[in-house]
């Protein structure tokens, strides 16, 4: 028999609040996961002038959002419940559609993954938002997130953006 919550949560946070802050890190796990795939499918399919420049971009952001996923993942197992990494999953609980383009032009990809930040950004912020009041720990954690996935859609942003 498997149970996704334990008996206990951290310290200070109460059983019933440390549930909810694993249920909504739950949301932001699933959409990390989605977007380094994303990214690294964007690595894979990205042709044209800069090509190089833009592959060579996101393989570092890859790494980072990878690193975010597991931050997270061990955040909501220090909460008291079990993280859940699987495909099928994410699909079913996400509220956004998959990555619409494959072999396209640089420009094309960055417009899209512009979206895709966007979106992890916006969500990231209102969880951030909503956990503050509950758990500061949790609060620092997206924080720092927010704060690497801004300066990543700044990156992809400058490739795209015209002067004048």
């Amino acid at each position: 028999m498997s149970d996704k919550h334990a008996d206990y949560t951290v310290p200070g946070v109460s059983l019933e609040s440390g549930r909810e802050l694993a249920g909504l890190l739950q949301a932001r796990l699933h959409a990390l996961n989605d977007l380094q795939l994303a990214l690294k499918h964007v690595h894979w399919n990205v042709v044209g002038p800069n090509f190089i420049a833009v592959h060579e971009m996101i393989d570092p952001q890859v790494e980072k959002v990878r690193g975010f996923a597991d931050e997270v993942a061990e955040r909501i197992a220090t909460l008291g419940s079990a993280p859940s990494g699987l495909s099928g999953e994410l699909v079913t609980e996400r509220h956004w559609a998959d990555y619409p383009l494959f072999k396209a032009s640089v420009e094309d990809h960055l417009k899209e993954l512009d979206k895709v930040y966007t979106g992890v950004i916006e969500d990231h912020r209102e969880v951030m938002a909503k956990v503050g009041d509950t758990d500061m720990i949790t609060e620092d954690l997206l924080v720092g997130q927010i704060k690497d996935l801004e300066l990543f859609q700044w990156f992809i942003r400058s490739h795209v953006e015209k002067l004048g």
